[in-house]
């Protein structure tokens, strides 16, 4: 084995275990999403080509309902900007992390979901580890679960009956556990109590279908209103 299979072997024994909560989830939330897709009529090959090339579950759900509809190339943009519109932010945080990353640059800005961007924001690479290999494994090993789940729920949808009944707890849950995680180290509380206050205020004002968009755009005020202090370690 030469050096950069050693290089890249290191890197994704180090990604795997971090993202083995988000398989948990992923796997089951893709299962659901497959089994929809074939109630609606579509088959396996559509539960590929969604889960490679929009890779986005909340984005995949409603694409569904816009296919069966028949929506216009415009609505479903409009669609998807509103939906994702979060993941403008969560790149612009990443810009520095990903600076270096040469040609995995692209891949890995679309492969940034909340849950590989909550692994990534706050998460080095291991001492050791190439830090370019380890976000690329970390990213690329969460959509294989994601394809491998929304494939299995195809499959499966038309010979087992599914009770999807609670498992859209599965994510929330994920980030309870890495919220904790962060809790527990003393640098990452002020920006924890800015994320979680500035997320609630908005969910009073803008209730729970509008308050995203608004929430990012002013924890992101927030924490550069205290960047000064973070740096400082306060």
């Amino acid at each position: 084995m030469d050096g950069g299979d050693g290089v890249r072997l290191k890197a994704l024994k180090a990604a795997f275990p971090r993202t083995l909560p988000v398989m948990a989830g992923y796997l089951f939330l893709a299962i659901g999403f497959g089994v929809l897709l074939r109630k609606a009529g579509l088959g396996a090959a559509w539960a590929l080509m969604m889960s490679a090339g929009i890779y986005a579950g909340a984005m995949q759900y409603v694409t569904i309902d816009l296919v069966i509809s028949g929506a216009t190339p415009w609505e479903s943009a409009l669609m998807t900007l509103m939906v994702n519109a979060r993941h403008l932010f969560y790149g612009i945080s990443m810009s520095e992390k990903y600076r270096n990353t040469g040609l995995m640059k692209p891949y890995l800005a679309f492969a940034l979901t909340d849950e590989t961007y909550a692994l990534l924001a706050a998460d080095e690479a291991p001492e050791g580890v190439d830090s370019r290999w380890f976000y690329f494994f970390v990213s690329v090993l969460n959509q294989l679960y994601w394809i491998i789940g929304s494939l299995l729920g195809s499959f499966l949808g038309q010979m087992l009956p599914f009770d999807l009944r609670g498992i859209d707890f599965a994510m929330p849950a994920l980030f309870v556990v890495i919220f904790v995680e962060h809790w527990q180290k003393k640098a990452a509380r002020l920006p924890a109590l800015a994320g979680l206050g500035t997320a609630l205020v908005c969910l009073l004002i803008f209730g729970p279908d509008g308050f995203t968009v608004p929430a990012m755009l002013l924890i992101c005020g927030v924490l550069m209103l205290l960047r000064g202090r973070l740096e400082a370690g306060g």
